[in-house]
């Protein structure tokens, strides 16, 4: 039986700030290791036995979607898009609407994209377990064996008689909110709770009758925003009108809890949810005194700290620290015990009160065709490093109220201004007057690189009159 992963990847993870951000969540960094936490998730449920994924996110990252699955030689079997976030509840339902198009048997394993489980041959072997129950109509949950009270997890009581160290589904008596560390470190010792780990496997017509059952007000409108969709560049936008009339509401919330078919089955390898920074330092290789360094990171005389430059060339020290977290980027930087990581969605909070982008926005913007990151900015002016991946466009567009002048450093740009076409190359430039209608292309087979200068009155991103966009922007 094929199993078709749905990876959930439109969360922002505010706990990891500065690193993930609104504009670039933490489900699309490099946190551990060299691929982000959705190509790993995304490959950990392929091969044998499984099906291409089935993609939601929001549209902001429709294309760092594709760019991370091409990255990793796998391609997506459809990427839904949301209008806005309505949490879990719609965005699985519109995926089991989606599927049952296909085949109403479907096998669906529901995940986040931002786990980290790095024994991925055991949790396939996890998954196929619980399979049989799956086809005979239950709904699955996954349960983690947990390693310590933890505090900042949901939990699963198991029914009187259920053994958590079995390799096959068992019955589930309730969901437990997260606890206090009091209850929590009774929960672990009980020995019949399990960590809630949000993964799901069901097909696609029993989780639909579940929702009948449990949830009908979502139905009209999950159904009516798929009905309603429209279909571009291989994604499928949610229509927003019908989305917007979906309640807000989490999957446990509005089936889980409130199911009778359901079962969990044990998990008992390492897993996270990397839901803070102290999870990171707790997943990460320490030295002897339990320090967690990247590679621009210098601890002395430091103990159980982290402590990550996430910036080429910037190097952190840190001296005489114990237990701290310092995490630091070109625009920000985290500073706080760890024991206070649950706390960074307040310095998000407190950055958008005040207005600072940095709340939401990383220093590099990327966009379907690269990304540009902006070096310096004055008064009337702003200077900008733009990389354009090999074979893209930027759109066809003009400013009402600035000029540029791009110098390549790095391959070769296509640049059309008005009626002119002309490659530039290293070292060249080519000025773009105000209301010039313009255009850049890299026609080559590395990336190019080139340093804009923009003068004028206004420099905002919204001065952008679009004529033509191969990415369907609007």
């Amino acid at each position: 039986m094929t199993i078709h992963p749905i990876l959930l990847c439109g969360g922002s993870g505010t706990r990891l700030w500065p690193l993930s951000r609104k504009s670039h969540p933490k489900q699309f960094a490099r946190i551990m290791g060299e691929q982000s936490l959705f190509q790993v998730s995304a490959k950990r449920l392929s091969g044998e036995g499984f099906a291409a994924p089935v993609v939601l996110t929001g549209d902001p990252f429709r294309f760092i979607v594709t760019e991370q699955l091409a990255a990793v030689e796998l391609a997506p079997q459809g990427i839904l898009i949301e209008p806005e976030g309505r949490n879990t509840a719609p965005a699985i339902l519109a995926a089991a609407f989606w599927m049952a198009q296909k085949d109403p048997k479907a096998l669906m394993l529901v995940a986040p994209s931002d786990h980290l489980i790095p024994q991925a041959d055991a949790f396939r072997e996890t998954v196929q377990a619980a399979v049989p129950r799956a086809q005979e109509g239950d709904l699955v949950t996954f349960g983690i064996t947990p390693t310590r009270p933890e505090t900042g997890y949901g939990y699963l009581e198991l029914a009187a008689g259920s053994d958590a160290q079995a390799d096959s589904p068992q019955a589930l008596a309730r969901f437990v909110e997260k606890p206090e560390a009091a209850r929590a470190a009774d929960m672990v010792a009980a020995g019949n709770f399990l960590w809630n780990a949000g993964i799901f496997l069901f097909t696609a017509e029993t989780l639909i009758t579940a929702y009948r059952a449990h949830a009908p007000e979502l139905l009209a409108a999950v159904e009516a925003a798929l009905k309603g969709a429209d279909t571009d560049l291989g994604f499928t936008r949610l229509a927003p009108e019908a989305w917007s009339e979906a309640e807000d509401i989490s999957i446990d919330y509005a089936i889980m809890e409130k199911a009778d078919n359901l079962a969990v089955m044990p998990y008992r390898h390492e897993w996270s949810d990397l839901g803070g920074w102290d999870a990171v330092w707790m997943e990460s290789p320490q030295d002897m005194a339990g320090n967690a360094t990247s590679d621009h990171a210098t601890a002395i005389d430091c103990s159980n700290s982290l402590l990550r430059s996430e910036t080429p060339g910037q190097e952190v020290v840190g001296i005489g620290l114990d237990d701290m977290m310092v995490i630091a980027m070109s625009d920000a930087v985290l500073v706080a015990p760890k024991a206070q990581a649950q706390r960074v969605k307040e310095a998000v909070a407190a950055l958008k009160a005040k207005g600072a982008s940095q709340a939401v926005q990383l220093p590099r913007d990327f966009r379907p065709w690269g990304w540009y990151e902006s070096l310096i900015i004055g008064g009337r002016f702003q200077v900008k490093r733009i990389v354009v991946h090999p074979g893209a466009a930027l759109s066809l567009q003009s400013h009402h109220h600035r000029s540029e002048h791009w110098i390549v450093v790095e391959g070769t740009a296509k640049v059309t201004v008005d009626d002119d076409v002309q490659l530039v190359t290293e070292n060249q430039s080519v000025y773009i007057p105000l209301g010039a209608v313009h255009r850049m292309e890299n026609p080559g087979r590395v990336p190019m690189v080139l340093i804009e200068v923009q003068t004028g009155s206004y420099l905002g991103e919204d001065d952008i009159i679009r004529y033509e966009d191969v990415y369907a922007r609007k």
